[in-house]
């Protein structure tokens, strides 16, 4: 039998958000959260809004926000016929907000110790894009933000701690 590998998918790429973009635009980092007030179904805004929790020290925050724009960012890959699984490339700019939310959601996880969430969803960014990863840590950076890309030390973290008294 010879034809198309029936396994390949295509790849789902949202629609632009002209509106939030432009909004994103406008709005200063402390006002973040009226972009996702204004439109609450866009994983951008929530990616967004993650990152400005992040930034802040607002580890738990982060992650909330990050979880909401992951779930809006499913919805959004569904209506656009996503059945998923398939590639979602980062090179098709409209993608990055729900991949950025995914990214922001597993770097929470990875401060709050949730480690299996970390594994899915580092699975599910590279077999969205193998280059997602990446191209957000090379985005943050352009930005001047820190390397916080979980996993990318070998080395796990470590704790001491000492009980003093009588055995």
């Amino acid at each position: 039998m010879t034809g198309e590998n029936l396994l390949d998918q295509p790849a789902t790429l949202l629609p632009v958000e002209a509106e939030v973009l432009a909004l994103l635009d406008r709005t200063p980092t402390a006002d973040i959260a009226a972009v996702a007030w204004a439109h609450p179904t866009s994983s951008l805004a929530w990616a967004e809004l993650a990152d400005a929790a992040h930034a802040a020290g607002h580890v738990l925050e982060s992650y909330a926000f990050a979880r909401v724009g992951y779930h809006r960012g499913l919805d959004a890959l569904r209506r656009a016929g996503w059945k998923g699984h398939g590639p979602i490339p980062w090179s098709h700019e409209p993608n990055r907000g729900v991949l950025r939310a995914l990214f922001a959601l597993r770097l929470a996880a990875a401060e709050i110790g949730e480690n299996d969430e970390v594994t899915r969803l580092t699975a599910f960014l590279m077999d969205a894009d193998p280059t997602a990863i990446e191209s957000i840590d090379a985005a943050l950076a352009a930005a001047g933000a820190p390397d916080v890309n979980p996993g990318s030390d070998p080395a796990p973290p470590t704790e001491a701690f000492v009980i003093r008294g009588e055995n």
